[in-house]
């Protein structure tokens, strides 16, 4: 695989860059500044970075069938128009827990906005363990919670089937399946299909390609990983210059460029100095696989 080309076509050092989504649309890759507290666009025709600021921590983005774009923020489900920069609460979870926020999301097959809540970090992975729960905002608006003592709600993806949903929480150095049911968006029977390396570290975002296969990105391993979730075998490494790679999804006009968002929280003058590209989003080009389009929220 020598062929695999990384660059950095957005260096904003962002200070949690996380959940990248294309937006077939406007040809564009959107992500979010978690700390930021901003929802970027990037564009691959101008090249240029588009932003909306917003009031809380913002910590997935997804695209909307009926127009614009959903995320998460705080501990809200939020409908986000983009030309207007218009941001409007549709509900909210884990009102009893001041302390919490949402972290990754990503939309089902049938347009489900799947996303789950964790504490407030004191630093990077340091926090009150088991505050989180994982939830999914329904086309109606309604919200379900599926399971609650979740430490770092995060990446999570659907097998190409739709029978297995993917997912992870970081602290468990994990990445585990459960039996997924389509027409009801139930889970169960969950069991793990693969435990992180020591130097891996902790498991982030994540993506499915067209053969069925995992992509993690690793946060603290400066990687992405490539799993067999058949095999529970790790494929391929793909070594970015950043260590705090966040997140990753593929786009561009086949699918066949990956994205990986990064971040600097928690990075000192010496080490920000060692890694300037720190907080950039990349785009590996080479894998020679492509990816399965995002699934527009439903409602």
């Amino acid at each position: 695989m020598s062929s695999v080309k990384i660059e950095c076509v957005a260096s904003e050092g962002y200070r949690i860059g996380e959940s990248p989504v294309w937006d077939e649309k406007e040809s564009a890759l959107l992500y979010v500044d978690i700390t930021g507290r901003k929802v970027c666009r990037w564009s691959s025709l101008t090249k240029q970075v588009q932003t909306v600021s917003v009031d809380a921590p913002v910590s997935s983005v997804a695209l909307r069938k009926s127009g614009g774009y959903v995320v998460t923020l705080g501990t809200r489900f939020a409908a986000l128009k983009w030309n207007e920069q218009l941001v409007t609460t549709i509900t909210h979870v884990d009102k009893d827990k001041p302390n919490n926020r949402f972290n990754d999301g990503k939309v089902d097959p049938a347009g489900r906005y799947f996303a789950g809540t964790m504490a407030e970090e004191i630093r990077p992975a340091v926090l009150e363990r088991r505050q989180g729960s994982l939830y999914s905002l329904l086309s109606d608006l309604s919200v379900v919670k599926h399971f609650d003592q979740v430490d770092i709600s995060n990446g999570l993806d659907w097998s190409l089937d739709h029978k297995t949903f993917f997912y992870i929480d970081s602290l468990s150095y994990s990445v585990d399946a459960f039996d997924y049911d389509l027409q009801t968006g139930k889970i169960g029977n969950r069991r793990s299909i693969y435990k992180l390396e020591k130097e891996e570290s902790i498991p982030d975002g994540m993506c499915i390609d067209t053969e069925g296969k995992l992509w993690v990105a690793c946060y603290d391993g400066g990687r992405v990983i490539r799993l067999d979730p058949e095999t529970g075998k790790r494929l391929q490494t793909v070594k970015l210059p950043v260590d705090k790679t966040t997140s990753c999804c593929f786009g561009g006009k086949d699918y066949s460029e990956m994205y990986v968002t990064s971040a600097t929280d928690g990075m000192d003058k010496e080490w920000l100095s060692r890694q300037p590209q720190a907080g950039g989003i990349f785009k590996i080009t080479g894998l020679e696989v492509k990816g399965v389009p995002p699934y527009p929220f439903a409602g």
